[in-house]
Formats: structure tokens, C-alpha cells, sequence
């Protein structure tokens, strides 16, 4: 039993510093969106991916020492939580509080993730309905109806009406 905590203990420990350095790259992500370069974007998405198929192989390997754990304490794997084995754990101080810790900063780290990734989903949105917004008037400004002038030759001399540019947030 000592080794699979032991076990547990190490992957909880591995996934946390995965999913801190999920949290880095996506405070990262932030600065990129804002800029709106869409090459760094790219890359740091590919990054991104690669992490979370490193933390996808620690969660698996979490479950199948949760499971072995499960089976050697007689109890059914859908209901033995972190919590409740820290609980169990009250005649093994030194596993105890390491499985307390670990839990404590994984459950922080990934609520600090679930915040910032909302706060990127937001941004993401915003960008999308501004480009939205530009086509829109693109479009708008090619079907506006020109001025009735005509010069000499009565050829229509005419300018559209309404906006010809587009709305830059860089001036």
C-alpha cells in the first residue's frame, strides 16, 4: 500500500507541474491574443497540445493507481476521491499531508487554468465579433449608394457615401 501512495503521490506531483506549465503558456496566450498574431498563436497552440497530451498520460496513469489502490482497500474505484483517501490516511501523517499538499496546489492551479482559459474564450469572442463587425461594414460600404454628381461628359463622377476604410483599433 505505502508504494502505490508513493506512486499516487509522484504522478499527482508530475500532473500538477504539467498543468502549472499549462497555466504559463496560457497567460502567455493572453498577450498573443491581444496583439493579434496569429503565427505566435499557432505555435503556442501546438505547444499547448503537447502538454496536454503529457497531462492526458498522467491522468490515465493516475487512474489505473487509483483503481490498484481501490482494489487493496476493498472499495469501489467511482467513489474513492483524493478527499476521502486523505481522510483515510489519518495513521499516516507523512502520506497524509504529502497527499494534502499535492491536492491543494493541483485543485488551485487548475482553477487558476479554468479562470485565465475563460478569460482567453472571452478575448478570442470579442476578436471574432470585431471581425464580424468589419466585414459587415466592408460590405456596407461597397453597396452604399454614390452621389448623383456627373461631370462634363455626363459620365457619373459620383463618390460612395458612407464609410470607404475599415475601423483600425491600431490608430
Amino acid at each position: 500500500m505505502a508504494s502505490l501512495m508513493e506512486n499516487l503521490i509522484d504522478v499527482l506531483n508530475r500532473e500538477s507541474n504539467e498543468y502549472e506549465g499549462l497555466l504559463q503558456i496560457s497567460q502567455r496566450k493572453t498577450a498573443i491574443i491581444v496583439s493579434s498574431n496569429l503565427e505566435e498563436l499557432q505555435k503556442i497552440t501546438d505547444e499547448e497540445q503537447n502538454m496536454v497530451n503529457r497531462v492526458n498520460a498522467l491522468d490515465h496513469k493516475r487512474m489505473e493507481v487509483t483503481k490498484d489502490i481501490a482494489t487493496v482497500l476493498n472499495r469501489d474505484v467511482t467513489k474513492l476521491t483524493l478527499t476521502n483517501l486523505i481522510e483515510m490516511l489519518a495513521a499516516r501523517p507523512a502520506e497524509q499531508q504529502a497527499l494534502a499538499e499535492v491536492h491543494d496546489r493541483l485543485s488551485k492551479t487548475v482553477h487558476e487554468l479554468q479562470r485565465v482559459n475563460e478569460q482567453n474564450g472571452s478575448l478570442l469572442k470579442d476578436a471574432l465579433e470585431m471581425v464580424e463587425f468589419e466585414i459587415n461594414l466592408l460590405q456596407a460600404s461597397r453597396l452604399a449608394p454614390e452621389t448623383a454628381n456627373y461631370n462634363r461628359g455626363a459620365y457619373s463622377a459620383g463618390d460612395t457615401m458612407g464609410v470607404t476604410r475599415g475601423f483600425d483599433a491600431k490608430q
